[in-house]
């Protein structure tokens, strides 16, 4: 059985606001970053199911090494969820205002 897959995460403390500004400025990922925080925790593969699967690694990858995703293995399955706490301790109110700002964009 071969093992399993790891992922780096940046501490909390390694967390910086711009990079999770970047993160959250693509339109795509400030979707699956809204999905995450209606849904929790998913399989990558619900937050993009009609991307090709190397836009969504690259899109998965950037959020997690921001800080502003968590992602294990779960078998086949790579499982993530948003780091609620974290940015939340970093950056209080920052996800929930942005989330609320794009949520006036789309009206």
């Amino acid at each position: 059985m071969s093992p399993s897959r790891t992922y780096e995460h940046p501490d909390t403390d390694d967390i910086t606001i711009h990079r999770v500004l970047f993160a959250l400025s693509e339109p795509l990922r400030l979707n699956m970053v809204r999905m995450l925080a209606e849904r929790g925790e998913v399989d990558s593969i619900e937050l993009g199911p009609d991307l090709p699967r190397s836009t969504l690694t690259h899109h998965t990858s950037l959020l997690r090494e921001s800080g502003v995703v968590f992602v294990r293995a779960e078998g086949r399955k790579c499982m993530i969820r948003l780091r609620t706490d974290d940015l939340e301790t970093r950056f209080p109110g920052l996800v929930d205002t942005v989330l609320a700002g794009h949520g006036e964009d789309d009206a």
